[in-house]
């Protein structure tokens, strides 16, 4: 291909994309968040949770003592909302909070094993279905599609994220 003329994939030239592949691609996200999110919301459901309650339980278990604060800036809801899966999460036995050892004002937050139990639960329901397209669309489109995920995040989003990827690698 010219220089200049922007890549080409599937014969759809990327850099003069129509309103119609713009809307296409956006209706594309929507049906795959439904499927993605599927699964773990019919296990939620039997567990009377939300799929904020899913976050919450996948970012504690991502960031093993992670504090309130931490989880507020990654998952970037209020304090009031967050108070409200926590303390759920805490009475149903999901989640331990302990007290901070470098400042005891802070909250560190645990999961417990039935916590462990359900987070893994629903984390396999995704990793399945990821695992799944992936297969069936091969690396280059994987590593592209990560590439247009990162491409739409905030920079500051993105740069959370990033440090978060790269701190697990």
């Amino acid at each position: 291909m010219a220089e200049g003329h922007g890549s080409m994939i599937g014969g759809e030239n990327l850099l003069f994309l129509t309103d119609e592949q713009l809307r296409k691609g956006i209706e594309a996200m929507f049906f795959a968040y439904r499927g993605f999110t599927a699964d773990p919301d019919r296990i939620l459901e039997e567990h009377g949770y939300g799929r904020a309650h899913h976050r919450a339980l996948h970012f504690i278990n991502r960031t093993h003592g992670t504090t309130v604060n931490n989880l507020l800036a990654v998952l970037g809801v209020t304090k009031q909302s967050l108070n409200r899966v926590l303390r759920t999460l805490i009475e149903d036995g999901l989640v331990e909070s302990r007290v901070g050892r470098k400042d005891r004002r802070e909250r560190n937050l645990y999961l417990t094993e039935a916590g462990r139990t359900l987070e893994r639960a629903l984390s396999e329901a995704q990793r399945e279905r990821m695992r799944a397209a992936y297969r069936a669309a091969g690396p280059q489109a994987v590593a592209g599609f990560r590439q247009v995920l990162e491409a739409m995040m905030d920079d500051e989003i993105r740069r959370q994220y990033l440090t978060m990827r790269d701190r697990r690698a």
